[in-house]
């Protein structure tokens, strides 16, 4: 039983390292481009 909790933690703290990692490392920049809509005004 504490070999499968100490694999447990293990498993959680590498989870953790990798997340952060990939947080700091990982490219999540979005693709950007331009969006262009005409806007009809019906003011009168």
């Amino acid at each position: 039983m504490g070999r499968i909790f100490k694999a447990l933690i293990v498993l959680a703290i590498l989870g953790f390292v990798g997340l952060t990692a990939f947080a700091y490392l990982g490219d999540l920049t979005p693709v950007q481009t331009e969006v262009t809509k005409p806007v009809v005004l019906d003011a009168e």
